[in-house]
């Protein structure tokens, strides 16, 4: 059995995960969207089939080191939150969200 999919992340990464499962044994991989890199795992006692959760539980830790792209991208998102709910933008906050 072979499963394929795309998860948006919170930090607005898409990653896209596969599962492929043989016999006991299970080869998962992730690769976060515009990134070279593939992380994969083969699980030689694996519980068949494996849910979707499980698989990406695999990879949390690797998944979790936020990208220089990402920090700047979760930055940018928290600013533009903090101005819009302000009755009036700050000349030095407007600033830095036009960054």
């Amino acid at each position: 059995m072979s499963d394929e999919w795309i998860k948006t992340l919170a930090d607005r990464r898409r990653v896209k995960f596969t599962n492929q499962e043989l016999d006991e044994k299970a080869f998962l991989t992730a690769q976060v969207e515009g990134n070279k890199v593939v992380y994969s795992i083969v699980l030689n006692d694996a519980k068949n089939p494996l849910s979707r959760e499980e698989v990406e539980t695999h990879f949390e830790g690797e998944l979790s080191k936020l990208s220089p792209k990402s920090k700047l991208s979760l930055l940018r998102a928290s600013r533009h939150r903090l101005c819009r709910d302000l009755p009036i933008r700050p000349r030095f906050l407007y600033s830095l969200h036009t960054l």
